[in-house]
């Protein structure tokens, strides 16, 4: 009877075991999602992925097409479920709920030396939350303006550069003077305004979020925070010198207006010059020049895109190892060019290939020192404050529907209540 007993205990011993051994072939398969969308950029991601599999013929990667627009709830869902993908691409700035919320394996001992040197301190605090790193920062992009090139000339305004931009109050006035008889100085695409307002608002000492002694986030909208709603505003509802029709808009949606010669700038981010490039007119010139400056200079918020691993995954250790070959700094700069963004890696960064003034790399790669993390990058409950509060709220402020103190009020009152729901 003994005897039985020990068999059938050593037999559900093995049997559980199972689940997580390698399959009988010795293969280990991992599944990388992947949110690449441009055709550059997925071809860069799937050839990686072929590389990868010729190489590491114990380790097969699965390349798994994820999208930006439903990424949150899909995660949510996956996690829940327990079918997440080993690999999971994002963006810092949705990772805050999933790594408090034990989804993510910490990355801090399974990712090697060199990939934790060669990526800035700046970009690491992106995707670290308490003492843990949640994801790899590996591309950023910086807002920027896309400007009608032969538009300014002939108008002769200064040519703001990196080394001297545009202050805030230059960039309104500089606008109104660009507008008049159906055309405007600027379209600003604003559907989605919170994380433009704020990442650029960091620019004029906005911080929004403050986290006290005991940890806990309040939001305060205070005089920094004001400089770039009120210049969008005014620049609307004053000077209309920015079409109110483009506010609920996409960014591709002004990109029409802007070839035909009605807006001379519309704010991007930087990957938006891909469309520019295979979209312009035969003949149309246009350039890139560096968000306004304010009173903490270009600094500007970003949320990098990630790469992070499943807490669930059997194969943490493997599915790092992936992540560090996909970062290497010369499949970095692959990405990167594939995705028109900027690398976080400091070699990468330095590859020539992003330096060239065509297309306004060098411009770009110009700004990326001023990059930091985003003002609601650790807050808890920030999608939902989004969401719910801060959208609308925005939306109607620049539409002139309200003014600045009841934008406050919202901002802060009806938010503080959503995130104090997180902070228990």
């Amino acid at each position: 009877m003994r005897a039985r007993w020990f068999v059938g205990v050593l037999l559900l011993l093995l049997a559980g075991c199972a689940g997580t051994s390698r399959p009988e072939d010795g293969r280990v398969t991992l599944r990388f999602q992947s949110l690449a969308w441009q055709e550059e950029s997925v071809e860069a991601n799937k050839a990686l992925v072929k590389g990868w599999n010729a190489t590491h013929p114990g380790v097969k990667v699965e390349y798994v097409q994820g999208s930006w627009d439903s990424v949150h709830d899909q995660l949510l869902t996956s996690f829940e479920g327990g079918e997440a993908p080993d690999i999971i691409h994002d963006a810092s700035d949705d990772l805050a709920d999933f790594a408090y919320g034990g989804y993510l394996a910490d990355l801090t001992d399974l990712l090697p030396q060199r990939l934790k040197s060669d990526i800035p301190q700046r970009s690491w605090e992106t995707a670290t939350f308490g003492d843990a790193v949640y994801g790899v920062p590996f591309l950023q992009e910086p807002r920027v303006l896309i400007a009608n090139a032969e538009w300014l000339k002939e108008s002769g305004v200064r040519i703001p550069t990196p080394e001297n931009p545009w202050s805030w109050a230059e960039f309104r006035r500089i606008t109104e003077g660009l507008s008049g008889d159906g055309k405007y100085g600027v379209a600003w695409p604003l559907k989605e305004p919170v994380s433009a307002t704020l990442n650029l608002s960091l620019s004029a000492g906005g911080q929004l979020f403050h986290r006290g002694a005991d940890g806990k986030v309040t939001i305060r909208f205070e005089q920094a925070d004001e400089t770039v709603p009120r210049t969008i505003h005014d620049q609307v509802n004053t000077d209309h010198s920015a079409s109110s029709t483009t506010l609920g808009s996409g960014g591709s949606d002004t990109l029409p207006g802007f070839f035909g010669g009605t807006y001379a700038m519309v704010p991007l981010g930087f990957s938006y010059r891909q469309q520019i490039a295979q979209q312009a007119p035969k003949g149309f010139r246009w350039q890139v020049l560096p968000a306004p400056s304010g009173a903490d200079g270009l600094t500007q918020g970003v949320s990098p895109q990630t790469l992070s691993v499943a807490e669930d995954s059997p194969h943490k250790k493997e599915a790092a190892e992936f992540i560090d070959f996909l970062l290497r700094p010369e499949n970095m700069v692959r990405l990167a060019l594939g995705d028109w963004m900027l690398p976080t890696g400091t070699q990468a960064l330095a590859d020539p290939a992003l330096h060239v003034t065509k297309d306004g790399w060098a411009t770009g790669t110009a700004l990326a020192s001023h990059l930091t993390t985003a003002p609601a990058q650790s807050v808890r409950g920030y999608p939902e404050w989004k969401d719910k509060v801060a959208t609308p709220a925005f939306q109607e402020y620049f539409s002139g529907a309200i003014g600045l103190g009841e934008l406050r009020k919202r901002l802060e009152d009806d938010g503080n209540l959503v995130l104090a729901r997180y902070q228990r």
